[in-house]
């Protein structure tokens, strides 16, 4: 995991996150949660510096002593009071891929709340992997930022420990799979946006509508191919299994399945892609065999990239709205930051709209 850039250049200091301390009763243990680094010290057999260190992300530490370190904070639930944590004036937005228009609508989001309270932003990716590595955990407990933003991406159990310990406050913006009940998440209608696109294509007369969903470990992939699902069921249509191909949301995916769906001797006369990319991929294949769009084919794709409306014909796709997600997701883990208190986990669902333009029309039979 390597940092890719820094936005901006500001500085301010916002309080970070804590949770009540538990009272103690006569019968009862010393709570983990009060547990003192001179107590952890004590119970690792290090100095209470080390553990310092450890909680800095500092690098001179061995590796067995920082895992022993690391372990007792969890076990104890240590959580760094408001007078130990001084903030760097920064916000981690950390994706697992970052190579398309898409990250570029969620970072302008990330940035335009970053801006108006006087922060950076942090990029970093991780190669495609839906957990970040620890050093990236290592780096973040280092640069102490005011808050973490995870773009399809989650956090493994040591990793969500050592976030917590330091009181970062991280939240999941459009969750891989189900991030957890006790971690805030920002998301969108992703079901009802994919009923939306296939009842589009039904009620313009499409009766073979095929579909190119995500990656299927994606939560918001399998959301969608279930609300293609739903719409043809609710319109009593028969769902194909071989009408439904999966891609990876990229361009070559939706070109390289565009082709077996439209090289099928019953093909489709309509195709939901699970995303505009996939969709872009889809009109390449079209003009390869010959199809046009909309008259041979009709196609609906998923996100309203700027790209959607300047493509030849214009794009019907269903809105996901990226940038104020983005921008939901930084106001939330910065409100988590500011709290006093232990905060509710937070699960925000921003809707979805079909946007049509000159993609879709009746079939030809029609």
């Amino acid at each position: 995991m390597a940092d890719v850039f820094a936005l901006g250049a500001r500085g301010v200091t916002i309080a970070a996150m804590t949770s009540p301390q538990p009272a103690e009763t006569p019968t009862r243990k010393r709570s983990a949660q009060t547990a003192t680094l001179a107590e952890i010290a004590r119970e690792a057999g290090v100095s209470a510096p080390t553990v310092s260190k450890v909680l800095n992300g500092r690098a001179d530490v061995a590796p067995s002593t920082r895992a022993r370190v690391e372990e007792l904070l969890r076990v104890h639930g240590y959580r760094r009071r408001r007078a130990e944590s001084t903030r760097s004036p920064l916000i981690d937005l950390v994706f697992h891929e970052l190579e398309s228009a898409w990250a570029m609508e969620v970072i302008r989001g990330v940035e335009n709340v970053a801006r108006d309270t006087g922060l950076s932003v942090v990029l970093s990716e991780s190669a495609g992997r839906l957990t970040p590595g620890r050093t990236w955990a290592d780096q973040v407990a280092a640069r102490r930022p005011h808050g973490v933003i995870l773009v399809l991406s989650g956090l493994d159990e040591s990793q969500r420990a050592l976030l917590t310990s330091r009181s970062i406050p991280f939240v999941v913006m459009d969750p891989a799979g189900d991030p957890g009940a006790d971690v805030p998440s920002i998301g969108a209608t992703n079901w009802q946006g994919g009923l939306a696109a296939t009842r589009h294509l039904v009620d313009l007369g499409h009766t073979r509508i095929g579909a190119i969903s995500g990656p299927t470990r994606m939560m918001c992939s399998r959301a969608r191919v279930d609300g293609y699902r739903a719409a043809l069921e609710t319109a009593g249509l028969p769902v194909d299994p071989g009408l439904i191909v999966t891609g990876d949301f990229h361009h070559e995916a939706g070109y390289r399945q565009g082709l077996e769906l439209l090289r099928r001797p019953d093909r489709p006369t309509a195709v939901f892609a699970g995303n505009d990319l996939q969709a872009l991929g889809l009109y390449e294949a079209a003009r390869e065999l010959g199809l046009r769009i909309p008259q041979d084919l009709s196609v609906v794709g998923f996100d309203d990239l700027p790209v959607a409306r300047w493509v030849g014909p214009p794009l019907t796709t269903v809105r996901q709205p990226l940038m104020e997600m983005a921008e939901a997701a930084a106001r939330l883990v910065l409100d988590l930051g500011r709290d006093d208190g232990s905060p509710t986990a937070t699960r925000v669902e921003l809707a979805t709209s079909l946007e049509v333009r000159s993609s879709t029309a009746p079939p030809r039979e029609a």
